[in-house]
């Protein structure tokens, strides 16, 4: 038998760990994986409804061929296609370490709902992620927090991760409403017993998406802490949910943004159809 390491000393003299030990140690290494994972930010890339196959599938091979090249950024990464492309672009990212995410979801794994993909579908699709609650779905088509919930539901169900996103309009935020509106959205939207590993969550100020617009840092960080606390609350091992930015990040705010101490990583919009941008905004992670 080959042994590594070094042996003890005295391994006559070695003791077992006392019970205390024995209780702690576990303890310490949770408290070890949690910190060592939030470490790890995530970088998502939501590409909305962009790209026919040959644009796609040119964006996924620059991002796999920079991923290749070396030097990777000190963050995960995650695209999300429109759900034509799931399966090509899956299949251009494979090996490459770059996960796959789906836009949407519906509540239901089948049936009769014409137009519709089911969370089921897209984990055989090859994804590890999907985004409910945008606020674009929010909007225009109306879903409310229980819609969102029901996906999410949907989602975990599938095996799949869900990136529910949270934020408030400009108004709302005008009249001092922005951290009520937002935890009332999280609180409506998050399925109960989830654990920490089960959930992402994203914070998109409204105002915020498309328009170049950015809240401050302390915003972001007073923000973060209001649903870092709601998290706490209702999700077993809260403190370890990630939580992203959203909102008109690109390379030249990215550094700022994901050095606010509460932010766990971005979900990039507009940039990240650019792949040196989107390279250059996970090239900014502390």
């Amino acid at each position: 038998m080959i042994v590594t390491g070094h042996p003890p000393r005295n391994p006559q003299k070695t003791r077992p760990p006392g019970r205390l030990a024995v209780a702690v140690l576990p303890v310490l290494e949770r408290a070890r994986q949690r910190r060592e994972s939030r470490l790890r930010k995530l970088v998502a890339g939501n590409w909305k409804m962009n790209g026919l196959r040959a644009d796609g599938l040119a964006l996924a091979r620059a991002l796999v061929a920079r991923a290749a090249a070396g030097d990777p950024p000190d963050c995960a990464l995650a695209v999300f296609p429109p759900a034509t492309l799931l399966i090509s672009v899956g299949e251009t990212l494979r090996g490459s370490g770059i996960a796959l995410g789906a836009q949407d979801c519906h509540a239901e794994a089948r049936g009769a709902h014409t137009g519709d993909v089911a969370a089921p579908m897209l984990k055989d699709a090859g994804c590890s992620y999907v985004i409910v609650g945008h606020s674009e779905r929010r909007t225009a088509h109306g879903e409310t927090d229980a819609t969102v919930r029901a996906k999410a539901v949907a989602a975990r169900t599938a095996g799949l991760v869900p990136v529910l996103c949270v934020g408030e309009s400009l108004a709302e935020r005008e009249r001092g409403e922005a951290l009520e509106v937002v935890a009332a959205q999280l609180a409506g939207s998050l399925p109960e017993g989830l654990a920490a590993e089960e959930i992402v969550v994203a914070y998109e100020p409204v105002w915020a998406i498309g328009t170049g617009r950015t809240p401050t840092a302390e915003d972001v960080a007073a923000m973060h802490a209001h649903l870092r606390r709601g998290l706490e609350a209702a999700v077993k091992g809260g403190a370890g949910v990630p939580i992203l930015y959203g909102g008109s990040v690109k390379a030249s705010n990215a550094r700022e943004l994901l050095s606010v101490p509460s932010v766990d990583g971005a979900l990039v919009g507009g940039a990240s159809l650019n792949a040196a941008e989107f390279w250059a905004i996970a090239q900014s992670c502390p």
